[in-house]
């Protein structure tokens, strides 16, 4: 084969050389405009507003002013990033799901709050601490026991009983430093 005829043989087989972008193509930001059921409705940096498909690896719901990274060619355009958003991210899975680190600490943590809710939760560990400037509390009934030592410490305590109190112990002690008030209408001792 002549070295002219092996020039044109390697020319066919090499790739295509991209053509140059054309004016109807977009890489950039857009700002949401409007959030429609299938597409949404973006405003390019060139002005331009044009309905683009969420194209993102995680579902995103985007919302009014949103900054996307948009990408296009003609009139398909796609939402490919999310450069400054407020809107909300879902995973949701169908059947079980279990979340797991091996070999280091699993955190969950929100500038703002953090919400569990299922019709039954379980929590089974070798140590449970809890930090908490205030904590609210409220159940139908609770029921808590203790198998070695349950010990209060509080600057102070006040309990409210609607209906009746009851404590039963082996032996049991009230100790106080100062005055000690008991006040009803009969009071049993023995």
């Amino acid at each position: 084969m002549s070295t002219a005829a092996r020039k044109t043989a390697d020319l066919r087989l090499a790739p295509p050389i991209a053509a140059p972008a054309t004016a109807s193509e977009y890489l950039g930001s857009g700002r949401v405009v409007e959030v429609r059921l299938q597409d949404i409705e973006v405003e390019l940096d060139t002005g331009e507003h044009v309905l683009a498909r969420m194209a993102l690896a995680y579902p995103y719901r985007p919302v009014v002013s949103d900054e996307l990274l948009v990408i296009g060619r003609g009139s398909s355009h796609f939402v490919i990033g999310v450069l400054h958003g407020t809107g909300e991210s879902t995973l949701a899975f169908r059947g079980g799901l279990t979340l797991r680190a091996e070999g280091g600490p699993l955190t969950l943590s929100s500038d703002k709050e953090v919400a569990i809710r299922s019709p039954e939760v379980e929590m089974e560990t070798g140590k449970l601490r809890m930090f908490a400037g205030s904590v609210a509390q409220k159940f139908t009934s609770l029921y808590q026991r203790v198998r070695d030592s349950l010990q209060v410490h509080s600057g102070k305590s006040h309990t409210i009983v609607d209906s009746e109190s009851h404590l039963t112990a082996k032996t049991a002690s009230i100790v106080t430093a100062e005055t000690m008030t008991i006040n009803g209408s009969e009071i049993h001792l023995g």
